[in-house]
């Protein structure tokens, strides 16, 4: 695996790319928060966000379904909010046997569920905007800014870069199996499942082991190059007019949806 795979930062030179990464960081935790709380049977409200998330993304030229369809990586942890579809009281909609048990699926469960996965998707695309138009180590002197301890900073830096270490070192392991495993024409590779269930543990193993000692000495490196726990970054942040203009559209953005929620539920 490649160092970009694991990277989402998209480069280009948008209007979006341009602005302050606190300006960035600011609009999308307002969009996010906007977006998560809208009541439940908002769709029209739901409609305004997924227009106005597009409309991010298409102004950041990464393209209108770019987030859209990354967001779908957000899919399997719904699996959480699925007991809402049996455990809401309402009106039942759908009889499920599974042998002697029954389940029953009620209207209120399902506008429930559908609620949350739209909010929860919503916020995941205009998250996904904001990493692939943001440099990681920008939002993290972003984070400072907002108040973030610089413990926590610190963790979430090293978390983040050592993955690449952790991917470098995997690549290693697996690039040393394929040279040590040739096989004869017609022949099947590997063994018994019990037998690749010990040898996937050893390789975890010396994964583990073999990451630790690397992390050792890169941490050794950083502490010879002055490493103090801040992360400089090359570019000062200013505040543009163009940052201003993007505080003002994205404050008429957070509160178009509750206009057209209020308007179609009468909610607050």
């Amino acid at each position: 695996m490649h160092f970009h795979a694991l990277d989402r930062y998209v480069d280009s030179s948008s209007p979006i790319h341009r602005l302050d990464p606190r300006v960035k960081l600011g609009c999308a935790l307002a969009l996010i928060v906007s977006t998560a709380l809208l009541p439940d049977r908002a769709w029209g409200a739901f409609l305004v966000s997924l227009v106005i998330g597009i409309a991010i993304a298409i102004t950041a030229r990464l393209g209108p379904l770019y987030a859209v369809i990354r967001s779908a990586v957000g899919l399997p942890f719904l699996a959480a909010a699925l007991t809402l579809l049996f455990t809401t009281p309402g009106s039942a909609i759908l009889d499920l046997a599974f042998g002697p048990a029954r389940v029953l699926v009620t209207d209120a469960g399902l506008i429930r569920f559908v609620s949350i996965a739209a909010r929860s998707l919503l916020s995941l695309q205009i998250a996904i905007v904001l990493t692939a138009t943001t440099h990681f180590p920008d939002l993290l002197h972003a984070l400072r800014h907002f108040g973030v301890p610089a413990i926590i900073v610190s963790v979430v830096s090293l978390m983040y870069r050592y993955l690449f270490v952790l991917v470098d070192e995997a690549g290693r392991l697996l690039r040393a199996r394929a040279a040590r495993s040739a096989v004869a024409a017609g022949h099947r590779t590997g063994g018994t499942v019990t037998w690749r269930g010990q040898v996937a543990g050893a390789m975890v193993g010396q994964l583990f082991i073999r990451s630790y000692e690397r992390s050792d000495r890169v941490y050794q490196a950083m502490l010879a190059r002055g490493m103090d726990g801040t992360y400089p970054i090359l570019h000062a942040h200013a505040f543009a007019r163009e940052d201003a203009f993007a505080i003002g559209t994205i404050a008429i953005a957070t509160v178009l949806p509750w206009i057209v929620a209020r308007g179609a539920t009468g909610l607050v």
